[in-house]
């Protein structure tokens, strides 16, 4: 018996490298399902977001010198990149952007990058907090009937917070009255698209 246990481990541990790209394929594609369940966008669109992102962040990090001495955060919803972060030249600025450019799906670009010296870990950290803090809030947008908070995506960047997704005009209004009250936001950009 003891043997036959020793086996059927061994045995298991040989088939799970091959298991486990099909594991991965379930799990991702339940993912997907799951965040497109609560998403405006629909699943064709989701995915295509996905690609065009994976795209673009490839693109910058074949970049030797943009993706090891500068900073650039690519954020993708609904066919809009909105690109931000630090590069140490205009130069590079529009390079960065050159890179990410002509990716099939992609209405437009919204290029936020400023020019300067790169932030360190605790900057990049500072902002990261002030992103989960407006999305925290977020959650207690209980007035407006039917608001999902994770349609909005909150990006961060020298205090200044990125809003993105697809609103009603009195959902833009409410969201970004709340994420102007949240500790340590120097300003709010909306990059949203109406449905109304």
């Amino acid at each position: 018996m003891h043997y036959r246990t020793l086996f059927t481990w061994l045995l298991l541990l040989v088939a799970l490298p091959q298991l486990g790209g099909c594991f991965l394929a379930i799990a991702s594609g339940a993912a997907v399902g799951a965040s497109a369940a609560h998403d405006r966008r629909g699943v064709g669109t989701y995915v295509d977001d996905k690609r065009i992102y994976l795209g673009a962040y490839d693109s910058i990090n074949n970049d030797k010198e943009i993706a090891l001495k500068n900073n650039v955060t690519i954020v993708v919803y609904n066919g809009v990149m909105l690109l931000v972060g630090e590069t140490r030249t205009p130069e590079l600025r529009q390079r960065a952007e050159r890179l990410v450019s002509g990716f099939d799906g992609t209405r437009r670009i919204v290029n936020e990058i400023e020019v300067r010296e790169p932030e360190g870990f605790w900057s990049r950290r500072r902002d990261n907090t002030t992103t989960l803090r407006v999305k925290t809030a977020l959650l207690d947008l209980t007035s407006l009937p039917g608001f999902d908070p994770t349609r909005v995506n909150v990006t961060t960047a020298h205090r200044v917070v990125y809003l993105m997704g697809k609103v009603s005009h009195e959902e833009d209004t409410a969201v970004v009255g709340i994420a102007r009250d949240v500790s340590g936001v120097e300003r709010v950009v909306k990059v949203f698209e109406h449905t109304d």
